[in-house]
Order: C-alpha cells, then structure tokens, then sequence
C-alpha cells in the first residue's frame, strides 16, 4: 500500500492505495512487428505459436492472464509434439546446460548455458528473441486484444489462427 497523492482528473487522491498488478510497461503492436516478421520471412520455418490465457486457479495467488510455450516447426520437423523452445529443439538447435564449478554456492557447483549445438545460430536467436518478446509481458494488452483469453495462437505466412485453448 502506499499513502502517495495522486491527481485523478484534476481532483487531489489521498489514502490507501493498493497496487494492483505489477506487469512489465506494455509496448505497441508495433514494436513487436520486426521480431515477428524475421521469423516470419525465414523460409525454412512453417509455422509458430503459443498459448494465451488466464488460469483459473493459482494455488491462492492470483490468476493473471499471460502468454506460454512459444513453438516452431520448421520443414524438417516430423513430430509436431516436441517443439517448444523451452529445452532443445528438434531442427533449431539448443544452448544446453552444462555444470561448473562455483565454490561461492552450496555443493561448489552450479549451472550455466554452454555453446550453442546446432544447425544455424542465427535462426535459432531469431526465434529466441521472438519467444522472450512473447512471453516477456510486455505484449500482452495487445496480444490479449488481438486473440483473446484461453487462446491457442498459430502464426503462418499466410495468416493468424485462433483456437479455444482448454486448460486446468
């Protein structure tokens, strides 16, 4: 809470005011465009999408909308169930987690990304800086107004499909 004044209208705010959300600042449409247009224009990538929604339970705290698990497929891609770009990705590649030593943490190890392993580093940055733009929050009033809540999004060159997504 805080006991700050505020203006509202010209009128003087005085009390205590919670704060509600605390999202990252939203960026217009329009910032996103080049990220998702370098995916976009790579031959090699087919398709791309995520999931959009609200949950409707959050162990007691509170269900805030959000976007998750950015995938791709691209024209080598057989299996379309493996293709989230959380862990390594069947034809992008992946910057696996190899242990080091760190005798400042317990146990005198710790984790860090190693070298990129894979087939094209550039495409895998593009669809990685798509993804952290995405699921950063700094879209999602205006992927929210685009494609709605409970939302499965799938990208293509030749448009944008919207399915309900049925969630716990």
């Amino acid at each position: 809470m805080t006991t700050e004044h505020r203006n509202f209208l010209g009128l003087t705010v005085e009390g205590d005011i919670t704060q509600g959300s605390t999202r990252v600042e939203q960026r217009p449409v329009e910032d996103l465009q080049p990220t998702l247009q370098a995916v976009l224009d790579d031959p090699t990538i087919l398709e791309f999408g995520w999931r959009q929604y609200t949950p409707y339970f959050n162990d007691g705290e509170p269900c805030k909308f959000s976007i998750y698990g950015l995938w791709v497929r691209t024209d080598t891609d057989e299996d379309t169930d493996d293709l989230n770009l959380d862990s390594g990705h069947p034809s992008l590649g992946e910057e696996p987690y190899i242990e080091v030593a760190d005798p400042s943490r317990a146990g005198g190890r710790t984790w860090k990304k190693g070298p990129y392993q894979g087939p094209d580093q550039a495409r895998y940055e593009r669809c990685h800086a798509l993804r952290r733009a995405i699921e950063g929050g700094e879209f999602e009033n205006v992927l929210l107004a685009a494609f709605g809540d409970h939302a499965a999004v799938t990208v293509r060159r030749d448009g944008i499909q919207v399915d309900f997504y049925e969630h716990d």
